[in-house]
């Protein structure tokens, strides 16, 4: 036996080795890559679904004239019964820092809808107003991040024909007044 042989035998097996090991360790990196945004495009959806749920019973909780006293307790479950604060630890554990931070953003400014809604403030005031569009402008943001991070193109208010994202134009409110105080974000 030849030692040229047995060297290239045991060089061409290690050779294979190498690179059995490489292609399965590039699979699996993938792979990770792939979960990682398979739960993250769930937990971005759930986040979305869960705040316009308590949105939607926050505006209900404003048209219906409640007391206040009732109000506090039927807003703060309006929030638990969405789900937004179980969905919201998700979201940090699996988003990115910028769609967590927007994320943030809209989570607090729910939330002060949601005071606003408990003090009593009626859908037609002028307090709900005020917390309403800002509010909507995160909503916004955060979908633009979103879409922006898993498609590589967000949508622009001019999509719709709009020239921003918080709703100010096409406020009856904001058109009684005559203002838009809001600054633009595009």
């Amino acid at each position: 036996m030849e030692w040229g042989t047995l060297v290239a035998t045991l060089g061409g097996g290690l050779i294979a080795i190498a690179g059995t090991v490489l292609a399965d360790r590039l699979r699996t990196r993938q792979e990770h890559r792939r979960g990682l945004q398979a739960r993250r495009r769930d937990v971005y959806t759930e986040f979305i679904t869960a705040a316009g749920a308590a949105h939607t019973e926050l505006r209900r909780l404003a048209q219906s004239g409640a007391e206040a006293t009732v109000l506090e307790e039927a807003s703060r479950l309006a929030l638990t019964d969405a789900r937004i604060y179980e969905v919201r630890e998700r979201l940090f554990l699996d988003a990115s820092a910028r769609i967590a931070r927007t994320g943030q953003t809209m989570f607090e400014h729910l939330r002060a809808l949601r005071r606003t809604v408990a003090a009593g403030a009626g859908i037609s005031s002028l307090a709900f107003h005020d917390i309403y569009h800002p509010y909507l402008d995160a909503v916004w943001a955060y979908r633009e991040a979103v879409r922006n991070e898993l498609e590589g193109h967000a949508l622009t208010p001019a999509d719709f024909g709009w020239s921003a994202w918080d709703g100010r134009e096409r406020c009856p409110q904001c058109g009684q007044r005559g203002t838009d105080t809001a600054p633009e974000r595009h």
